[in-house]
């Protein structure tokens, strides 16, 4: 099912961060679709930030996970198509209000900039943590509108 399927995409930088949480995502038995790069050879990130939101935007992913050297980058190239909410996150309480308060369906990481160990336990809580909804959905509504 599409909707359970969490692309992940980074740029060079964020290669190595990337297959670890893919492997830990995989790992959790979840459908990872793995939009590149493949390697650390240098690329230019909004190729992959626009190749995730383009995952989200057609269904072929539910949600999604990016990294680049600072999250920066590659968040501002996802958060430029209106069906795609990218929350940078640096720890776990970034990741957690990044879906209770803006429904992120995509966290951004900084590889050169979060610690591993972090990283991974931030999406480990951006992925279970639900929408809040209530006085935070109509601010999200506006967020699609431009």
């Amino acid at each position: 099912m599409a909707g359970g399927t969490i692309a992940v995409a980074s740029d060079h930088a964020g290669f190595d961060l990337k297959e670890i949480l893919k492997r830990d995502l995989q790992e959790a038995g979840h459908d990872v679709l793995d939009l590149g790069t493949n390697s650390t050879a240098s690329v230019d990130y909004p190729d992959f930030g626009h190749a995730m939101a383009d995952a989200i935007a057609s269904g072929r992913a539910g949600r999604g996970v990016v990294v680049c050297g600072t999250g920066l980058g590659i968040s501002i190239a996802v958060n430029r198509h209106p069906k795609c909410r990218a929350a940078l996150a640096h720890d776990v309480t970034s990741a957690r209000l990044g879906r209770e308060h803006n429904d992120a369906n995509v966290v951004a990481f900084g590889a050169r900039l979060i610690g591993t160990e972090v990283a991974r336990e931030a999406l480990k809580v951006f992925l279970k943590t639900p929408f809040e909804g209530g006085r935070h959905a109509g601010r999200v509504a506006k967020l699609a509108k431009g």
